[in-house]
């Protein structure tokens, strides 16, 4: 595993913390998805002592020393990190997968959020994350759990907060800054370039990822859709787009990017982003190939989400493999590290 690097961060001492208000959080089904910071600020706001909770320098850095705002269901919940990240960690990963995964979840979790300390997003300027799965990270209370896991409550929830507190105040930098650790359910052999979709860093590269169709059930899915839907879904986007003759005429050039997920696709006369397909059609990636079968389209998809940073499945492959968390953040992550602050 990577050495743990000794390393010093800026925290803002607070005299107290404020008593934890429970609200329920926006209601999640019993199989919350596995998918996380699908579309992150690509420009998050930089820090300032209005914005920022971010932790000073001189103080040891664990997760019940960091207190956190958390906007949930229009509300402001004052709570630690210690008490934040088994919630939203059971939330984003399955208590199932080997335990060095959770982990290797747990500091990426940790990591994104000490990132958006720093940088708070514009959709929610008075809390360091929210509890909107799209936005920031899934999470899930305590009853939520119960009622999820049954029987499996105590066993599962035990995995969960050993993860948790066997990495306690562990989180990657990039040039003694946090990094910006997205992640993402899995990718089929190959994970996303960031640059590719938001602003580059040179950690978030595309890199090998060993997760197949015997390890996740639903690696590879398929969406039709009738010619008529198709034709009313791109001109309700691109009303200048011109579709005439036969529907399999209307699929053009197909531009792939360096990790082999569409990059853009010709739609007959209109040149559309991946990105752009993947949200008009509700494509579980960008890594899909577009085809016509007399009747209907027909998207063939490769893999569950934006593709950036640790494909959770991947890791649970690598864990599984005997590759330490470490290992695991180090492949998807490369050139971070992984630190943890003591007093200076």
């Amino acid at each position: 595993m990577r050495r743990i690097a000794l390393f010093s961060v800026i925290m803002i001492i607070l005299a107290f913390l404020l008593p934890m208000a429970f609200v329920a959080p926006r209601e999640k089904g019993a199989e919350p998805p596995l998918e996380s910071m699908d579309e992150p600020s690509t420009a998050p706001a930089a820090p300032t002592p209005e914005n920022s909770s971010a932790p000073e320098h001189g103080r040891s850095i664990i997760d019940s020393d960091m207190p956190l705002r958390v906007l949930d269901g229009g509300e402001i919940r004052e709570m630690s990190m210690a008490e934040y990240l088994p919630l939203t960690l059971a939330a984003e990963m399955p208590a199932a997968f080997d335990g060095e995964a959770l982990k290797a979840q747990a500091v990426a979790l940790r990591t994104y959020t000490i990132y958006c300390m720093a940088n708070r997003k514009q959709t929610h300027p008075e809390a360091d994350v929210c509890t909107d799965y799209g936005c920031c990270a899934a999470f899930m209370t305590e009853e939520q759990l119960r009622e999820s896991w049954g029987a499996g409550f105590e066993k599962y929830y035990a995995k969960i907060l050993s993860a948790v507190s066997d990495t306690d105040g562990q989180y990657l930098v990039w040039q003694d800054e946090p990094a910006l650790a997205v992640f993402h359910s899995s990718s089929m052999g190959q994970t996303e370039d960031g640059g590719n979709i938001w602003s580059a860093q040179p950690y978030l590269v595309s890199v090998s990822s060993p997760e197949t169709d015997g390890d996740v059930s639903n690696l590879v899915s398929s969406v039709e859709i009738s010619s008529a839907d198709f034709s009313a879904s791109v001109l309700a986007v691109f009303p200048d787009a011109q579709l005439s003759g036969e529907p399999a005429g209307w699929i053009g050039e197909v531009r792939r990017n360096s990790s082999g997920r569409v990059g853009s696709i010709y739609i007959g006369t209109q040149e559309i982003s991946g990105t752009t397909m993947r949200t008009m059609f509700s494509l579980r990636s960008t890594d899909f190939d577009l085809s016509f079968d007399g009747e209907k389209f027909i998207f063939t998809v490769r893999g569950y989400g934006h593709g950036v940073g640790m494909s959770q499945y991947g890791a649970n492959v690598m864990a599984k493999n005997g590759s330490g968390y470490g290992e695991i953040l180090e492949h998807y992550y490369p050139g971070t590290e992984l630190v943890v602050s003591v007093y200076t």
